[in-house]
Protein backbone atom coordinates (compact mmCIF):
# COMPACT_ATOMS: atom_id res chain seq x y z
CA UNK A 1 0.00 0.00 0.00
CA UNK A 2 1.23 3.52 -0.69
CA UNK A 3 0.40 6.99 0.51
CA UNK A 4 -0.21 6.31 4.22
CA UNK A 5 -1.28 9.28 6.26
CA UNK A 6 1.25 11.10 8.32
CA UNK A 7 0.90 14.51 6.79
CA UNK A 8 -2.43 14.28 4.87
CA UNK A 9 -2.03 17.33 2.66
CA UNK A 10 1.44 16.60 1.33
CA UNK A 11 0.75 12.90 0.74
CA UNK A 12 -2.52 13.50 -1.10
CA UNK A 13 -1.09 16.31 -3.22
CA UNK A 14 2.00 14.31 -4.16
CA UNK A 15 -0.06 11.30 -5.19
CA UNK A 16 -2.38 13.47 -7.27
CA UNK A 17 0.55 15.19 -8.99
CA UNK A 18 2.21 11.87 -9.82
CA UNK A 19 -1.03 10.55 -11.34
CA UNK A 20 -1.51 13.64 -13.49
CA UNK A 21 2.09 13.63 -14.71
CA UNK A 22 2.01 9.95 -15.63
CA UNK A 23 -1.23 10.20 -17.57
CA UNK A 24 -0.21 13.46 -19.26
CA UNK A 25 2.96 11.81 -20.51
CA UNK A 26 1.05 8.90 -22.05
CA UNK A 27 -1.61 11.05 -23.66
CA UNK A 28 0.93 13.58 -24.90
CA UNK A 29 2.96 10.80 -26.45
CA UNK A 30 -0.02 9.47 -28.38
CA UNK A 31 -0.93 12.96 -29.57
CA UNK A 32 2.60 13.75 -30.74
CA UNK A 33 2.86 10.40 -32.54
CA UNK A 34 -0.32 11.12 -34.48
CA UNK A 35 0.94 14.59 -35.42
CA UNK A 36 4.30 13.19 -36.59
CA UNK A 37 2.63 10.57 -38.78
CA UNK A 38 0.34 13.11 -40.41
CA UNK A 39 3.05 15.67 -41.17
CA UNK A 40 5.38 12.96 -42.48
CA UNK A 41 2.66 11.73 -44.82
CA UNK A 42 2.08 15.26 -46.17
CA UNK A 43 5.80 15.95 -46.59
CA UNK A 44 6.47 12.75 -48.54
CA UNK A 45 3.45 12.66 -50.79
CA UNK A 46 3.89 12.59 -54.57
CA UNK A 47 3.43 16.19 -55.89
CA UNK A 48 1.91 14.81 -59.08
CA UNK A 49 -0.64 12.83 -57.07
CA UNK A 50 -1.44 14.92 -54.00
CA UNK A 51 -3.62 13.53 -51.25
CA UNK A 52 -7.33 13.64 -51.96
CA UNK A 53 -8.94 16.66 -50.28
CA UNK A 54 -11.63 14.50 -48.65
CA UNK A 55 -9.02 12.12 -47.28
CA UNK A 56 -7.00 15.04 -45.89
CA UNK A 57 -10.13 16.48 -44.31
CA UNK A 58 -10.91 13.16 -42.64
CA UNK A 59 -7.38 12.94 -41.22
CA UNK A 60 -7.59 16.50 -39.93
CA UNK A 61 -10.90 15.65 -38.25
CA UNK A 62 -9.24 12.62 -36.67
CA UNK A 63 -6.40 14.88 -35.57
CA UNK A 64 -8.83 17.28 -33.89
CA UNK A 65 -10.67 14.37 -32.27
CA UNK A 66 -7.45 12.97 -30.79
CA UNK A 67 -6.56 16.41 -29.46
CA UNK A 68 -9.99 16.82 -27.85
CA UNK A 69 -9.86 13.35 -26.30
CA UNK A 70 -6.42 14.11 -24.91
CA UNK A 71 -7.66 17.27 -23.22
CA UNK A 72 -10.83 15.56 -21.95
CA UNK A 73 -8.93 12.61 -20.50
CA UNK A 74 -6.44 14.93 -18.83
CA UNK A 75 -9.27 16.91 -17.27
CA UNK A 76 -11.00 13.76 -15.99
CA UNK A 77 -7.73 12.45 -14.54
CA UNK A 78 -7.20 15.74 -12.71
CA UNK A 79 -10.73 15.65 -11.31
CA UNK A 80 -10.30 12.06 -10.15
CA UNK A 81 -6.96 12.80 -8.50
CA UNK A 82 -8.42 15.79 -6.67
CA UNK A 83 -11.42 13.73 -5.52
CA UNK A 84 -9.18 10.99 -4.14
CA UNK A 85 -6.97 13.56 -2.44
CA UNK A 86 -10.06 15.07 -0.79
CA UNK A 87 -11.25 11.65 0.39
CA UNK A 88 -7.84 10.93 1.88
CA UNK A 89 -7.82 14.23 3.74
CA UNK A 90 -11.36 13.63 5.06
CA UNK A 91 -10.48 10.09 6.16
CA UNK A 92 -7.52 11.42 8.16
CA UNK A 93 -10.02 12.86 10.67
CA UNK A 94 -11.02 9.29 11.60
CA UNK A 95 -7.58 8.38 12.96
CA UNK A 96 -7.89 7.51 16.66
CA UNK A 97 -11.63 6.86 16.44
CA UNK A 98 -13.59 3.62 16.51
CA UNK A 99 -15.19 2.63 13.21
CA UNK A 100 -17.54 -0.19 12.23
CA UNK A 101 -16.81 -1.70 8.84
CA UNK A 102 -18.19 -4.50 6.70
CA UNK A 103 -16.09 -7.38 5.49
CA UNK A 104 -14.61 -10.70 6.54
CA UNK A 105 -11.46 -9.41 8.22
CA UNK A 106 -11.45 -9.01 12.00
CA UNK A 107 -8.83 -6.69 13.53
CA UNK A 108 -7.45 -7.83 16.90
CA UNK A 109 -6.07 -4.76 18.64
CA UNK A 110 -4.75 -4.76 22.18
CA UNK A 111 -6.09 -8.30 22.62
CA UNK A 112 -9.64 -7.19 21.82
CA UNK A 113 -11.91 -7.56 18.78
CA UNK A 114 -15.57 -6.67 18.38
CA UNK A 115 -18.29 -8.09 16.14
CA UNK A 116 -21.61 -6.28 15.65
CA UNK A 117 -24.68 -8.52 15.42
CA UNK A 118 -28.21 -7.69 14.22
CA UNK A 119 -31.42 -8.02 16.23
CA UNK A 120 -33.21 -11.33 16.33
CA UNK A 121 -35.55 -11.97 13.44
CA UNK A 122 -35.75 -15.03 11.29
CA UNK A 123 -32.31 -15.77 12.69
CA UNK A 124 -32.42 -16.55 16.41
CA UNK A 125 -28.72 -17.24 16.92
CA UNK A 126 -25.45 -16.46 15.19
CA UNK A 127 -22.52 -18.82 14.78
CA UNK A 128 -19.20 -17.01 14.75
CA UNK A 129 -16.03 -18.62 13.41
CA UNK A 130 -12.60 -17.02 13.63
CA UNK A 131 -9.69 -18.36 11.60
CA UNK A 132 -6.07 -17.39 11.09
CA UNK A 133 -4.65 -16.34 7.73
CA UNK A 134 -3.89 -19.99 6.90
CA UNK A 135 -7.56 -20.92 7.37
CA UNK A 136 -7.13 -22.78 10.67
CA UNK A 137 -10.15 -22.59 12.96
CA UNK A 138 -9.25 -20.74 16.16
CA UNK A 139 -12.58 -20.08 17.80
CA UNK A 140 -16.22 -20.95 17.28
CA UNK A 141 -19.02 -19.44 19.32
CA UNK A 142 -22.83 -19.62 19.17
CA UNK A 143 -24.47 -16.38 20.26
CA UNK A 144 -28.17 -15.82 21.00
CA UNK A 145 -29.47 -12.73 19.23
CA UNK A 146 -31.42 -10.21 21.30
CA UNK A 147 -34.27 -7.85 20.59
CA UNK A 148 -31.86 -5.17 19.51
CA UNK A 149 -28.45 -5.01 17.95
CA UNK A 150 -25.70 -6.47 20.10
CA UNK A 151 -21.93 -6.85 20.18
CA UNK A 152 -19.80 -9.93 20.67
CA UNK A 153 -16.26 -9.45 21.92
CA UNK A 154 -13.28 -11.72 21.32
CA UNK A 155 -10.43 -11.63 23.80
CA UNK A 156 -7.95 -13.08 21.32
CA UNK A 157 -7.90 -16.55 22.90
CA UNK A 158 -8.39 -19.66 20.79
CA UNK A 159 -10.32 -22.81 21.69
CA UNK A 160 -7.41 -24.03 23.84
CA UNK A 161 -7.13 -20.75 25.72
CA UNK A 162 -3.92 -19.68 23.97
CA UNK A 163 -3.64 -15.92 23.56
CA UNK A 164 -3.22 -14.93 19.93
CA UNK A 165 -1.23 -11.88 18.88
CA UNK A 166 -2.72 -8.70 17.50
CA UNK A 167 -3.28 -8.80 13.77
CA UNK A 168 -5.80 -9.51 11.02
CA UNK A 169 -8.01 -12.60 11.34
CA UNK A 170 -10.71 -14.06 9.12
CA UNK A 171 -14.27 -14.08 10.43
CA UNK A 172 -17.41 -15.83 9.23
CA UNK A 173 -20.82 -15.25 10.79
CA UNK A 174 -23.94 -17.22 9.84
CA UNK A 175 -27.43 -16.92 11.27
CA UNK A 176 -29.42 -19.88 12.51
CA UNK A 177 -33.22 -20.11 12.56
CA UNK A 178 -35.12 -21.85 15.37
CA UNK A 179 -35.02 -25.13 13.44
CA UNK A 180 -31.25 -24.81 12.88
CA UNK A 181 -31.49 -23.76 9.24
CA UNK A 182 -28.84 -21.34 8.02
CA UNK A 183 -30.15 -17.78 7.59
CA UNK A 184 -28.09 -14.92 6.07
CA UNK A 185 -27.48 -12.01 8.44
CA UNK A 186 -25.68 -8.69 8.10
CA UNK A 187 -22.80 -8.04 10.46
CA UNK A 188 -19.85 -5.70 10.83
CA UNK A 189 -16.72 -5.42 12.95
CA UNK A 190 -15.48 -2.50 15.03
CA UNK A 191 -11.88 -1.43 15.46
CA UNK A 192 -9.83 1.67 16.08
CA UNK A 193 -8.57 3.53 13.02
CA UNK A 194 -4.80 3.83 13.36
CA UNK A 195 -4.10 5.40 9.99
CA UNK A 196 -5.37 5.98 6.48
CA UNK A 197 -3.73 5.59 3.09
CA UNK A 198 -4.19 4.61 -0.53
CA UNK A 199 -4.16 1.19 -2.11
CA UNK A 200 -4.10 1.72 -5.84
CA UNK A 201 -6.99 4.08 -6.49
CA UNK A 202 -8.83 3.30 -3.24
CA UNK A 203 -8.68 5.14 0.07
CA UNK A 204 -8.27 2.62 2.90
CA UNK A 205 -8.65 2.72 6.68
CA UNK A 206 -5.88 1.05 8.64
CA UNK A 207 -6.92 -0.79 11.80
CA UNK A 208 -3.70 -2.15 13.18
CA UNK A 209 -2.61 -4.80 10.67
CA UNK A 210 -5.94 -4.62 8.82
CA UNK A 211 -6.60 -2.43 5.78
CA UNK A 212 -10.25 -1.81 4.91
CA UNK A 213 -11.54 0.19 1.90
CA UNK A 214 -13.24 3.41 2.98
CA UNK A 215 -16.32 2.28 1.03
CA UNK A 216 -16.86 -0.46 3.63
CA UNK A 217 -17.32 2.04 6.47
CA UNK A 218 -20.71 1.47 8.09
CA UNK A 219 -20.81 3.42 11.34
CA UNK A 220 -18.82 5.55 13.78
CA UNK A 221 -19.74 4.44 17.30
CA UNK A 222 -19.69 7.27 19.82
CA UNK A 223 -17.81 5.20 22.37
CA UNK A 224 -16.24 1.76 22.52
CA UNK A 225 -17.34 -0.80 25.08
Amino acid sequence: MSGSIGAPGSTATGAATTTRQGNATGLGGDFNTFLTLLTTQLRNQDPSQPMDANQLTQQLVQFATVEQQTKTNATLENMLALQQAGQLADAASLVGRDASVAGEVLPLQGGQARVNLPASGQARTAQIEIRDTAGNLLRRSDVTLGRGESRWAWDGRDQRGVQRGDGAYRIRVSGRAADGAVVPITTSVTGQVTGVGRDGGDVVLRMGATNVPLSQLRDLPRASS
